[in-house]
């Protein structure tokens, strides 16, 4: 029986791409929240499991590993009761791999584009940050022409990390279902699975509350 601890906080995406994995899963695991605002993620304790001061953490009986993407891939290699999550077949898992680094290299930093000026107090957000994002959802829609599931026909972790990052930006631009259809049916798909109000849809009630309090404007 897996002995599973997951180290992180709510707001971050990551982390829920992670709650995602677990359920998706069927695993139980115990959730540490790390408060960052606090420091803890800086004390001496959590450094000895995560130099790099990071959030998510996992914890399997004994040994830690961080970085979301890594730590999901681990999860369904070692726990999925088959591959379909994250493919062996070497070319389907490099098309999952491929919508993984769109989302560590692009989408994740076109949230922190939008939400940052928020969290430094900053109201206003210049109009390029949401041409990026709409750059993001015309991408995810032609990834959405090949199949149901952003890397193909089966749910994969890489439908995970790109809800995690999507329910935290549909508050600053919705996903308009005319001009991006796949990418709306989608959208409609992943919340409907059983587990993705408990997994994520329920952790992100304080950031999408603190987004929408900002009343912010695009200069």
């Amino acid at each position: 029986m897996a002995n599973l601890t997951l180290y992180g906080i709510d707001g971050s995406p990551p982390v829920r791409s992670v709650h995602l994995t677990l359920h998706a899963l069927g695993l139980k695991y115990e959730y540490k929240i790390v408060n960052l605002m606090t420091g803890e993620h800086l004390k001496p304790e959590y450094l000895k499991v995560n130099p790099l001061h990071t959030v998510p953490t996992l914890e399997d009986d004994g040994f830690f590993i961080h970085d979301s993407h890594a730590i999901d891939a681990y999860l369904v290699d070692k726990y999925g009761k088959d591959d379909s999550m994250y493919p062996k077949d070497l070319q389907k898992r490099a098309i999952v791999d491929q919508r993984l680094h769109y989302d560590s290299s692009v989408m994740v930093t076109t949230g922190k584009g939008l939400f940052i000026p928020l969290k430094e107090g900053r109201t206003e957000i210049p109009k390029a940050k949401f041409d990026a994002l709409e750059e993001v959802y015309k991408n995810l829609n032609l990834f959405l022409k090949k199949g149901d599931y952003v890397a193909g026909n089966d749910l994969t972790i890489a439908d995970f990390h790109t809800i995690a990052v999507l329910s935290t930006t549909i508050p600053f631009l919705d996903v308009n279902a005319t001009e991006y259809p796949k990418l709306a049916d989608w959208v409609e798909r992943i919340i409907k699975l059983p587990f993705y109000e408990e997994a994520n849809g329920s952790r992100i009630v304080q950031v999408v509350g603190f987004i929408k309090n900002k009343k912010f404007t695009i200069v």
